[in-house]
């Protein structure tokens, strides 16, 4: 039987990709072997790779104009990438810092350009995010970056910024939850770890005029436009990742395409955040407005409570609710691959819990 799992990441798959995968793990298609031992460069896993990358251009709607990536070394290499691919070292960058994750993208920024804070929301523990109209923006900037949702404090953007420079996004978290205009961004990059495969591979969506922009001395392996000569294929890419990532974007198409998930999505949040606004049990300290679809924090009156509340719900096969170490409380992780029936499960036992503990 398996649990309902919340975990942030590595998370949940859907149980469909799961199954054809275990079918498929010792002979794919009849191949005599597995998929993680077929070559990078034979014909069959290159149609996997093929087949990838169109089913994902067709659920973001990403036109020719972009090229698409799949890297290694999950979003993080990503916070060194952006700037060696997009400025030089004497350029100025803006930065939105609105949480942990671009709080790290900043500390990396700043050891390879020079970067400007436009906004941050760590005077307000990263409860909220400040109109766009009060960010102190460079002009001349390089670029533009931000995180649309932050998995550690279940802050999400409600509005996407307007940037006359490049807009540099790191959708980890929320890439495929639901549709986006990809035409508003220069870049988008995404940890699979979270909707869309395995952790390891890194989805990089870019607009074909930004290659080539890269400094002379960045790393082969760091450079976009090397990636997109090659296929993504110029040193032996995570090959399992991008298969299974494939499966999942098939299953994404099977329901309906990101416009149901969306739908999916929507109703799972609204269940958890209404169970935690009509109690005086559970609380979430987030600005109603930067609610993140995707990662729903929460804390209990009476913090003593925390570890019977993990305890118990471990026992009821709720797994992965303990809070970040930076936030504490709790924090459940509602993914795509997250059902319905998880979440209800999820609030039956917070009902229970409240009615034995409040």
């Amino acid at each position: 039987m398996r649990a309902h799992n919340f975990c942030a990441g590595p998370a949940a798959l859907p149980a469909a990709v799961l199954e054809r995968a275990q079918a498929e793990l010792l002979n794919w298609q009849g191949a005599g072997a597995s998929v993680m031992e077929l070559s990078h460069r034979s014909p069959e896993f290159v149609g996997i790779a093929e087949r990838a990358e169109a089913s994902l251009r067709r659920l973001l709607g990403i036109g020719d104009d972009y090229a698409v990536l799949f890297q290694q070394g999950g979003a993080s290499q990503q916070f060194a990438s952006v700037p060696l691919n997009l400025s030089r070292a004497d350029d100025t960058v803006d930065q939105v810092v609105t949480g942990q994750w671009s709080k790290k993208a900043l500390a990396e920024g700043k050891r390879l350009a020079n970067v400007n804070v436009a906004s941050s929301s760590e005077s307000s523990n990263f409860t909220t995010i400040a109109p766009q109209s009060d960010w102190s923006t460079t002009p001349d900037a390089a670029y533009l970056h931000y995180c649309p949702n932050e998995t550690i404090g279940g802050l999400e953007f409600a509005f996407v910024p307007k940037s006359d420079v490049p807009l540099i996004a790191d959708m980890s978290s929320t890439i495929l939850s639901r549709p986006i205009d990809v035409d508003q961004f220069g870049v988008i990059y995404a940890g699979a770890q979270k909707n869309i495969g395995p952790a390891g591979l890194c989805i990089v969506i870019v607009r074909r005029d930004l290659l080539g922009r890269a400094r002379e001395n960045i790393p082969a392996m760091l450079n976009w436009k090397i990636a997109a000569e090659n296929d993504s294929m110029y040193n032996t890419p995570p090959t399992f990742g991008i298969y299974l990532a494939g499966l999942v974007f098939e299953w994404l198409e099977s329901l309906g395409g990101l416009d149901a998930m969306y739908a999916i999505n929507k109703r799972k949040a609204q269940t958890l955040y209404k169970v935690i606004d009509d109690s005086e049990f559970y609380a979430n300290p987030v600005d109603p407005q930067c609610r993140s679809l995707m990662n729903v924090p929460f804390t209990l009156a009476d913090a003593t409570l925390d570890k019977v509340f993990l305890e118990q719900a471990e026992e009821a096969q709720l797994l992965n609710l303990k809070g970040h170490r930076s936030v504490g409380g709790m924090r459940a992780s509602i993914y795509n691959a997250v059902e319905q029936a998880s979440v209800d499960a999820l609030c039956e036992f917070m009902h229970r819990f409240e009615k034995d503990n409040g």
